[in-house]
């Protein structure tokens, strides 16, 4: 081990900027290559930056892409298609495969009393269930005819049986209807302070413009009668986060702020976080099922949010780490308990 640290001691003392300064030019440029931090396993990146640029050719001229195109569609239109080796008439050859009868073997056959088969014979669709269900033969029929065949005592299905477990017919649950809301109205009376508006519901309008949501959320911060701010479902990304941040900061009467189902980045959800700490009248928030997930400093600074703002009793948002799972479930404890103390003042 000695002898390797001597030979090591010989490279102390050398003069890097010295040698960088006696190479040359091709030297330095074989040198940069070797330097190149390239990662060829990853297809996710482009191709410069999977290998190294060995190609010393200079280009032919400026890409003049609307003529590659036109190039290209004019060849594909002069290539002839090709045709059919054996052309298309629609007639059909050969005849239709006839699945042959299987005869039971006598060894095989059930031979039953007189009244029995003629019992059978005779009997019903809604009958022949009720003997399946009777006899076990749950295979035979859909689960609602084999329950209530045992448990009614009465001959009440008459759907038949089947070879093959029938799956239960639902009835098909509508859509929900588009929100009626008119956005402009909604923004004259959060404007003019309407002492009758007390919730403002966007939700699932997904058609917004950008500078109409701004304004509402401008005009919120001097409103003192809304209670409720939603907009579940509209597209809004990290501009109107900001203006639902600078919003609260002023707002001194919203309790309720659902933003959940949108384009919002971890950038947004930390401003909204910042904002709220600020404001003491938000009981409600919900931040949930954002485009991507905002990562573990915004669930961090969530858990934070929560345990220094006890107005919070209610709080959206599904926790992927367990450390600010545990923090904030112990934080809505604390803040409902203490909501509940001062109720009962």
């Amino acid at each position: 081990m000695s002898s390797y640290l001597k030979e090591l001691e010989k490279y102390r003392d050398i003069d890097e900027d010295e040698i960088l300064r006696t190479l040359s030019p091709e030297e330095l440029e074989q040198l940069d290559c070797e330097l190149q931090e390239m990662d060829p396993e990853n297809m996710l990146l482009p191709a410069g930056l999977r290998q190294r640029d060995q190609t010393k050719k200079s280009p032919t001229g400026p890409l003049d892409r609307e003529a590659l195109l036109q190039y290209l569609e004019q060849q594909a239109l002069e290539v002839k298609e090709r045709d059919d080796l054996v052309p298309f008439t629609g007639e059909k050859k050969g005849k239709p495969y006839i699945q042959p009868k299987r005869e039971i073997p006598a060894e095989e056959q059930i031979t039953l009393e007189p009244e029995l088969e003629e019992a059978l014979a005779h009997a019903t669709d809604a009958e022949m269930c009720d003997i399946a269900a009777i006899l076990g033969m749950y295979t035979l029929m859909s689960n609602k005819q084999y329950y209530d065949a045992l448990c009614s005592g009465e001959i009440c299905n008459t759907e038949g049986i089947s070879s093959v477990v029938q799956p239960d017919k639902y009835k098909p649950v509508p859509d929900e209807p588009p929100n009626p809301t008119n956005i402009e109205e909604i923004l004259k009376s959060v404007r003019s302070n309407d002492k009758e508006l007390q919730e403002v519901n966007l939700n699932n309008i997904q058609d917004i413009p950008i500078p109409m949501l701004t304004e509402l959320c401008e005009a919120m911060k001097t409103n003192t009668h809304v209670r409720s701010f939603s907009l579940v479902a509209t597209r809004s990304g990290d501009p109107i986060a900001n203006a639902v941040a600078d919003m609260l900061r002023e707002n001194r009467s919203l309790q309720s702020l659902n933003i959940e189902s949108n384009f919002i980045s971890s950038t947004g959800l930390m401003a909204v976080l910042k904002a709220v700490r600020e404001n003491a009248t938000l009981t409600e928030l919900r931040v949930d099922n954002q485009r991507q997930w905002p990562g573990d400093a915004v669930e961090m600074e969530m858990a934070t949010v929560l345990e220094q703002c006890p107005s919070i009793v209610r709080f959206g948002y599904h926790f992927t780490q367990q450390g600010p799972r545990a923090r904030a479930a112990q934080a809505m404890t604390r803040n409902n308990e203490l909501r509940r103390q001062q109720k009962k003042r």
